[in-house]
């Protein structure tokens, strides 16, 4: 591929090699003055020692000696400019937000008990504590997919909210927020109706009083895997938090709410 030269901004004096390039080439009408590895820079102009090379329309350093049109300019040759403090930088105003007016101010959607953003959608989410409770909690979901969704027309699904989190971690660090954070927010999604299902091993760092506020701790929304022996037990446990669940959100109705609360 033939080398061009390609000069970023009309007040930039030097330009990038698009290709390496040997000494007496002439690029872009420019002769080059020693060989110049792609992606470099090429004086467009005679420049002398001081001056400012430009790039991008800013300054990247003051050239340490005079330089002929052609001539490769590489960081040995530049003093770089001194950094301004920040009392210096001047800073933008942003510009005002103007938004179009919508085509419409409403939608279907359906209303929450926290009076909050509305849901577009009504499903019953299960969350887990620790990844040891995965497992269990995907067969669960196939369960209710099979015996308990038909009977629940308004509900539109059911959804596991697994993660590779909770056991054996710092749970008291201080980047743990975020994971925890993100569980928590997870589980007052619109869509989920206020239906709180979250489903525990046990002997997991990530508690429960860490996903959910104490009025939300209780029997009928949290269930712990090590406190029914055996799997038919903890799926005969869970199966019937799940329809009591259900039942509650087959009552939810789509109802007209302002644009604002999508």
């Amino acid at each position: 591929m033939k080398a061009r030269l390609i000069q970023i901004d009309p007040a930039d004096n030097v330009a990038i090699l698009t290709e390496a390039a040997s000494r007496g080439e002439t690029v872009s009408g420019i002769i080059l003055l020693s060989d110049i590895p792609q992606g470099h820079k090429v004086a467009l102009r005679d420049l002398h020692k001081g001056d400012a090379v430009l790039r991008y329309g800013v300054v990247l350093g003051y050239l340490l000696v005079d330089v002929k049109q052609g001539m490769w300019i590489n960081e040995h040759m530049l003093e770089l400019p001194e950094q301004p403090s920040l009392s210096e930088l001047q800073f933008s105003q942003p510009d005002e937000v103007r938004l179009p007016q919508p085509k419409r101010t409403t939608f279907e959607g359906y209303e929450n008990p926290d009076g909050g953003y509305g849901g577009t959608r009504n499903i019953l989410a299960i969350t887990t504590t620790v990844q040891c409770v995965s497992g269990v909690v995907d067969q669960l979901v196939k369960r209710i997919k099979g015996e308990l969704l038909p009977k629940y027309p308004n509900v539109d699904s059911v959804v596991a909210i697994n993660h590779a989190y909770g056991c054996g971690v710092a749970i008291n660090a201080p980047d743990a927020v975020i994971p925890i954070r993100s569980i928590r927010n997870t589980i007052k999604n619109p869509n989920f109706g206020g239906q709180v299902m979250v489903v525990g091993l046990g002997c997991e760092k990530l508690t429960v009083d860490k996903l959910l506020d104490e009025g939300e701790i209780t029997k009928d929304n949290v269930i712990m895997l090590q406190d029914h022996p055996g799997f038919v037990a903890m799926m005969d446990a869970l199966m019937q938090m799940a329809d009591s669940k259900l039942k509650k959100l087959n009552e939810r109705k789509r109802t007209t709410l302002p644009i604002a609360k999508l």
